[in-house]
């Protein structure tokens, strides 16, 4: 297998806290990650938004938010509560990126993952 040059920095869009969407910003100068234990890092070659990382950036998860999800699709909810707006009701870190629908090239492994998925 041929050597892959990883760059430092990369392009990408973060989330910097539950909101509208005044909340994503793009950014060009974003630390490539590296794999940790049992993690991959993919070069993506494409990406969708899906109904999760809208309702994530609005924190229509939080246990403070009791309206439907149309109530705060573009300027988010004032009742999120940061500590619980996650999908799986856990506090998130910001900024982060979003995005678990991805394709693209496994391009790192961590300790325990090989390159063969």
């Amino acid at each position: 297998m041929s050597h892959i040059h990883i760059p430092k920095t990369m392009a990408g869009v973060v989330l910097t806290g539950h909101g509208g969407l005044d909340k994503l910003e793009y950014r060009e100068n974003l630390e490539v990650p590296q794999p940790l234990a049992g993690e991959v890092l993919i070069h993506v070659g494409a990406s969708a938004i899906n109904n999760t990382d809208i309702n994530t950036r609005t924190g229509w998860y939080s246990k403070g938010v009791t309206t439907g999800t149309d109530q705060g699709a573009a300027a988010g909810f004032e009742t999120a509560n940061d500590e619980d707006g996650g999908w799986s009701g856990t506090p998130l870190s910001f900024p982060r990126i979003q995005g678990a629908d991805v394709c693209g090239n496994i391009i790192a492994v961590g300790e325990g993952k090989t390159r063969s998925k």
